[in-house]
């Protein structure tokens, strides 16, 4: 009687299971029918795969781990100006596992306008099965936004024109958003908007104004593949759709392949953008060092020199817990 019930439970699990991949796969396709988008405000960042909770604040504390990880990314390398992001991400999980917290600290200069952001991530977990963990997250924080107009140069002229007579300083502008994560130990599938407040960046003082902020939605999703039975090759392929209202997405697809538990590489075809490489090296399961570069295939190309990304992430076993899940993603 007792095998009977083990296997009639065995069989509703599974097909729970499946039913729950194919609810996912269906509402991600609708979604993506569904978006357009017209502007491109948040960062690109490469290295998302190794740092999740920077898009979505689901994945704060998913590990059992404290974890920090800092990046730096210099987009079009060679020409003055362009875009340079800098961030700082923390998360731990308390001793109940279900709860998680983090801190996102991320400065993004592009010619001399800068943007600094400090937002805060709370998530929560449950199961949706017994091998099916569904997180669901929100960020909070606020929005520092400056652009050093008296500096700029006017063309061709240098004629004085008061929109720039002084600089714009504006402080704590509040935002917030959320994210959810489904995952098992061999695959994930994400969603998450984490800026849903479109903050008008104007000043009436001097008249000046420029685009607001953008709603950016993130749809990810990634299957573990191991290729032997002891694991020292992975394959691991992921994909990330990015999207704001009023244009097509943009599509990230990846392969990414894992070596004796130490040594990730990968490659990146980013739609109508670039050809990405990717690295991440991990020493002792708790320091990973990684590098990330772009190659431009669109009209700028002859321009510039390259995108580089480079991150250093370090993870520190403070609760001593018997039991650590292999971190694949």
């Amino acid at each position: 009687m007792g095998n009977k019930i083990t296997s009639q439970f065995i069989v509703v699990t599974r097909k729970h299971n499946s039913l729950i991949k194919r609810i996912i796969i269906l509402g991600m396709f609708v979604l993506l029918m569904a978006l357009k988008s017209v502007a491109q405000q948040e960062p690109i960042l490469t290295s998302y795969m190794f740092n999740g909770q920077v898009i979505n604040p689901a994945y704060a504390g998913m590990w059992e781990k404290i974890g920090f990880t800092t990046l730096v990314r210099k987009q079009w390398a060679g020409i003055d100006g362009t875009p340079l992001t800098e961030a700082f991400s923390f998360h731990t999980p308390f001793k109940n596992d279900a709860v998680g917290i983090g801190l996102n600290i991320m400065n993004d200069r592009f010619a001399l306008e800068n943007r600094l952001s400090v937002l805060a991530d709370y998530s929560y977990e449950v199961y949706l099965t017994p091998r099916t963990r569904m997180r669901m997250g929100i960020k909070f924080g606020f929005i520092n936004y400056k652009n050093l107009l008296t500096q700029y140069k006017l063309y061709p002229d240098n004629k004085f024109d008061r929109a720039y007579e002084s600089d714009v300083n504006l402080k704590f502008l509040p935002n917030f958003g959320f994210g959810v994560f489904i995952y098992q130990d061999d695959y994930y599938m994400g969603f998450s908007i984490p800026r849903l407040v479109e903050n008008d960046l104007k000043e009436n003082f001097h008249n000046y104004s420029t685009s607001a902020e953008v709603r950016t939605i993130y749809l990810s999703g990634g299957y573990v593949f191991p290729l032997d039975h002891m694991n020292y090759v992975v394959f691991k392929p992921t994909i990330l759709v990015r999207a704001t209202w009023g244009t097509p997405p943009q599509t990230d697809l990846a392969a990414n392949f894992l070596l004796r538990e130490q040594l990730w590489l990968g490659v990146m075809f980013r739609t109508g953008s670039a050809l990405c490489f990717t690295g991440n090296w991990i020493f002792n399961n708790n320091l990973r060092v990684g590098f990330a570069i772009d190659v431009s295939y669109n009209e700028i190309y002859p321009y510039q020199n390259g995108t580089f990304e480079f991150t250093v992430g370090y993870d520190i076993d403070f609760f001593g817990r018997r039991y650590l899940r292999s971190r694949y993603f």
